[in-house]
């Protein structure tokens, strides 16, 4: 892993330098040093060609720029013909988690973003093949792939709590909305920079979009698509993320500048800035349902709660900095509906699930065969779902997980740990 986040894609103006360099050289000069032209349909598809290649360059450059650990610059395959199927099989993870699990397959690249919806009954997903789709959380079916669809991949989706509406954002610098039941594309704003983070407001009000060379954020009217605040250089390097509040009154931002910022909607303002809230890069955040906490997922292994009051760590309790929960970064993060549990991802390919209360790794669900993007927890907390670069997405059952062998040694383990840690207070006290 980079210890260090890689640089930001290169100017169109550095692009148009190389492109003359290229062009020049395809005038071929003779002894007398003048140019012989090459004849016209020659010219034109050597120009076709590298313009092709600079196009690839430049997305290769925009794919490694999101994590320290590079994605590869191949583009997605082309879009193919996909018939639902019912997910594969259900299966034990191993024999001491004894973790139910459904894998969801279908996308042909990539699985960056998942989302429970409909009442806990389908899943939304985003992916690097250019789609999104709505999927049968029952039977692991799809249901609708949502058309047109971006003309690039897809880097995050988004639903309204009341799952009427849907967003995605996409590498054409452009974020789409489409009727969740329908299936109808409702409209598509258009952005001059790439856009590497998207979500909508719980209330359905608001669209923010995180942007990449503006290194800010972008709020929007979710009816109309006006614009209700575009601020540049929020943050000194890319955002990486962004999130609502549960009031819709807030925004979250993080990016690789290590950073936290709160941005008042009604006001216009900045509420809270955060320096250097971790070691390296943030690679999300999410809030608690009561807004009073923010969670972020850092490159440095970790995840940190935050009192945004205060801008301090939740400093009562167990819970102040998540260790030891993944052996890479950390991709992504989320809080059940009554914040007992958080859920998270990492590069690592496992989700870990923590008690929140106490501050530890309660159990780590492994299985996927590359990085984990993204990760979700059902509104009644008996399902997890994870995205993951190995283009599928799975549903774990952790209905039964106070039961897990596993889990219960953890937990003896832990409180034996503890009794010997009062024992030792109490004879240091007696010295």
């Amino acid at each position: 892993m980079a210890s260090q986040p890689p640089g930001a894609p290169s100017s169109a103006k550095a692009l148009d330098q190389e492109s003359n360099v290229q062009l020049s050289s395809l005038h071929i000069r003779d002894g007398a040093h003048r140019p012989r032209k090459l004849p016209w349909v020659a010219l034109v598809r050597a120009c076709g060609r590298f313009k092709l290649l600079l196009l690839e360059a430049r997305r290769g450059r925009l794919l490694s720029s999101l994590n320290p650990l590079a994605v590869g610059n191949d583009l997605p395959p082309p879009k193919k013909h996909w018939m639902p199927e019912k997910a594969a099989f259900w299966g034990d993870q191993e024999p001491l988690s004894k973790i139910p699990f459904k894998i969801m397959r279908g996308h042909q690249h990539i699985v960056s973003s998942c989302h429970f919806c409909v009442d806990d009954t389908k899943v939304l997903s985003g992916s690097y093949d250019c789609t999104v789709k709505l999927w049968d959380a029952v039977d692991g079916s799809m249901v609708r792939n949502f058309e047109p669809g971006p003309g690039a991949p897809v880097l995050e989706c988004s639903v309204t709590a009341d799952s009427r509406r849907i967003i995605a954002a996409s590498y054409d610098k452009t974020v789409r909305a489409w009727d969740l039941e329908t299936g109808k594309l409702l409209w598509k704003l258009s952005h001059e920079t790439f856009i590497v983070s998207c979500k909508i407001s719980p209330d359905g009000k608001y669209v923010v979009s995180g942007l990449d060379v503006d290194r800010g954020i972008c709020i929007t009217d979710a009816e109309d698509t006006t614009t209700v605040s575009h601020i540049k250089d929020h943050h000194r390097m890319s955002v990486t993320a962004c999130c609502f509040d549960p009031d819709s009154q807030k925004v979250a931002s993080v990016s690789l500048d290590r950073s936290i910022k709160i941005w008042d909607v009604t006001s216009q303002a900045t509420l809270l800035t955060i320096t250097k809230a971790h070691t390296n890069a943030i690679s999300n955040c999410c809030f608690t349902f009561s807004g009073h906490f923010l969670c972020t997922s850092s490159w440095d292994k970790t995840l940190k709660i935050w009192n945004i009051h205060t801008g301090e760590f939740r400093n009562r309790g167990a819970c102040v900095t998540l260790m030891q929960g993944h052996e890479g970064s950390v991709s992504s993060c989320h809080f059940a509906r009554d914040t007992s549990l958080l859920v998270s991802g990492g590069f690592d390919k496992t989700v870990a699930i923590w008690d929140v209360g106490e501050g530890y790794r309660k159990l780590s669900l492994k299985g996927h065969n590359d990085w984990v993007m993204d990760v979700a927890i059902s509104n009644n907390k008996k399902w997890i779902l994870s995205a993951s670069k190995d283009k599928t997405m799975r549903l774990w059952n952790i209905e039964e997980i106070d039961q897990i062998p596993l889990v219960i040694e953890y937990k003896k383990a832990r409180g034996l740990k503890l009794k010997q840690e009062i024992k030792e207070t109490y004879l240091k006290l007696q010295r």
